[in-house]
């Protein structure tokens, strides 16, 4: 099983409980949600700085900690991966509890304070596929499990997306997807970047599935902050049923 992040304050209460033998317990939350997110070559530094102050910024928008307090157990666990070529997928941040503004923040510089992971090619099959083995192992008793993809571009490298996100969603995991969208790509990166019917709808048809699933598309990286933080609520609050478009 997987080890929670316990922030200072937490650790004499973890204590506690393995005298008391609750040890192992699953912690009951609203939410398990894994972050899985494109660090390929076609996303510069600059991009990737960008997207991480998105995250930074939802996850600490008093609208997002409203709508985590909201819910019957007022607590969701999030966990981050990073992931670009087949062989290069990384969990960033394991699984972590956030209730309220300390912990939201606690998260935030864990993030901040992380190196980029890789450059290689674009695999949204290995990310999925990490982010399914992630919840397998999260160690909490979660109502809804989904994993967030965020990415500029199509599936190049690994296994196919579609069959990996067939395989979550047949394990009763709902996927979400924000699509970057490269209103001017390079020429080496058009293909890529900008499928035929364009990525959100590539994403729609191969990425996202399950329960609820949509896909949100943002334009540039500097309103990647605002996507993110509409995208959770909705994520949060699973605010209605079926697939939708945002």
């Amino acid at each position: 099983m997987r080890r929670l992040h316990v922030w200072p304050g937490c650790v004499v209460l973890a204590a506690l409980a393995c005298l008391s033998g609750t040890a192992g317990a699953a912690e009951p939350v609203d939410l398990a949600l894994v972050m899985v997110s494109d660090v390929s070559r076609s996303i510069d530094d600059s991009e990737f700085e960008l997207q991480k102050q998105g995250y930074a910024a939802a996850f600490t928008d008093p609208k997002v900690l409203a709508a985590i307090r909201g819910g019957p157990t007022g607590a969701i666990a999030v966990d981050y991966v990073e992931f670009a070529s087949d062989s290069e997928v990384r969990t960033v941040i394991d699984w972590t509890v956030i209730r309220d503004e300390a912990t939201a923040r606690a998260f935030v510089n864990h993030l901040l304070g992380s190196p980029r992971s890789y450059y290689g090619r674009t695999a949204i099959g290995a990310g999925i596929d990490r982010a399914v083995q992630n919840l397998a192992e999260s160690g909490v008793d979660a109502q809804r499990r989904v994993i967030d993809v965020c990415g500029d571009g199509t599936n190049n490298a690994g296994r196919d997306v579609s069959t990996a996100r067939d395989d979550a969603v047949a394990a009763g995991i709902t996927v979400n997807g924000l699509a970057i969208i490269n209103d001017h790509p390079v020429s080496w990166t058009y293909a890529h970047v900008q499928p035929p019917g364009g990525l959100a709808n590539y994403y729609r048809e191969h990425v996202t599935g399950g329960t609820g699933s949509f896909v949100m598309e943002v334009h540039d990286f500097h309103s990647f902050g605002e996507a993110m933080t509409r995208k959770l609520i909705s994520e949060i609050a699973s605010l209605d049923r079926g697939s939708r478009r945002l």
